[in-house]
């Protein structure tokens, strides 16, 4: 079991999702942004493996307008080596990487002008994780979409779209519920589809299901993933109180992850990777690995962190 955050390390002064303005846009200030975004990345990747954060979801924002005609640089063979690097380092240290496109990427969207946007958008994280050397368990991870008023023929849209997409794409595309439109099993009818894994949002799980448990949740999305796609991927959370429903918690509610970790199965040699989906990022995760470390040693659980 690896335990992760997303995107940004509150403990570093650096960030890898620095932009500008597309009105600003140049070769040259691309380029020097590019070099601050990987040099971040270099530098947060190593925070983690020394503190024992051994998952991260890399950032949408790594390469400015990646994926917008105004770029027309060739950004993949410029920025090769400094991938390179990072990659090897992934690799040495038994990292896990994934991404998360923003919300505007949908593939069941009626304007076509979104879905070949989506599209764009998919080939430039499958670029990323290409090119740091990753093999198929680095995942793309996104959300089914909109049901714009019949959920039967979106989710049609969604199993046709993500079907014709290039094979380098759809080795990493996985899928997630949502807490309002789309459950878990609405995921798991488009995996029978698709093949495609299912990523178990526990704090969406919690708003919106068909009565599963968390356990049985855990346990069907898990049999979705293949020995190559790695070990299965999960996202908790917790709801912060008072805010609207499905809003994650600034902090992590370390009693309820330690109710989360009994119901997790267990999981031998494919124990799920988890992914901390709290606003305090890296300080909620060294909290959590170390429960994670503490419970190991009285016995109260078997799974081990590598």
């Amino acid at each position: 079991m690896r335990l992760g955050y997303p995107c940004i390390n509150l403990s570093l002064s650096c960030r890898s999702s620095t932009t500008f303005r597309l009105s600003s846009f140049s070769a040259e200030r691309f380029r020097s942004t590019v070099s601050a975004n990987l040099q971040c990345l270099s530098e947060t990747l190593a925070w983690n493996s020394a503190s024992g954060v051994l998952f991260f979801r890399i950032t949408s924002g790594l390469i400015p307008f990646a994926s917008h005609p105004v770029n027309s640089l060739g950004w993949q063979d410029e920025f090769r080596k400094e991938f390179r690097h990072i990659g090897s380092f992934i690799r040495e240290n038994r990292m896990r990487v994934s991404m998360h496109p923003d919300q505007f990427v949908v593939l069941n969207a009626k304007n076509e002008g979104i879905v070949e946007r989506s599209t764009a958008e998919l080939l430039y994280h499958s670029d990323v994780l290409d090119l740091l050397g990753t093999g198929s368990e680095a995942k793309v991870q996104i959300h089914l979409g909109g049901v714009y008023g019949d959920k039967a023929a979106s989710i049609g849209r969604f199993t046709e779209r993500a079907e014709a997409l290039p094979r380098r794409v759809l080795k990493r595309l996985v899928i997630e519920n949502d807490e309002r439109l789309y459950s878990l099993m609405d995921c798991l009818a488009v995996h029978e589809k698709t093949g495609l894994p299912v990523v178990l949002d526990t704090l969406h799980h919690a708003c919106n299901n068909n009565r599963e448990s968390m356990r049985e949740a855990i346990l069907l999305a898990g049999k979705t993933w293949r020995r190559q796609d790695g070990p299965p991927i999960i996202d908790f959370s917790t709801q912060e109180k008072g805010r609207r429903l499905g809003t994650h918690a600034q902090t992590i509610d370390l009693r309820h992850f330690r109710t989360f970790l009994s119901q997790v199965p267990d999981p031998g040699d494919r124990g799920p990777d988890i992914m901390l989906e709290i606003k305090d990022k890296d300080r909620s995760a060294l909290k959590a690995l170390r429960l994670v470390m503490a419970l190991s040693k009285t016995g109260k659980t078997s799974r081990r962190h590598p």
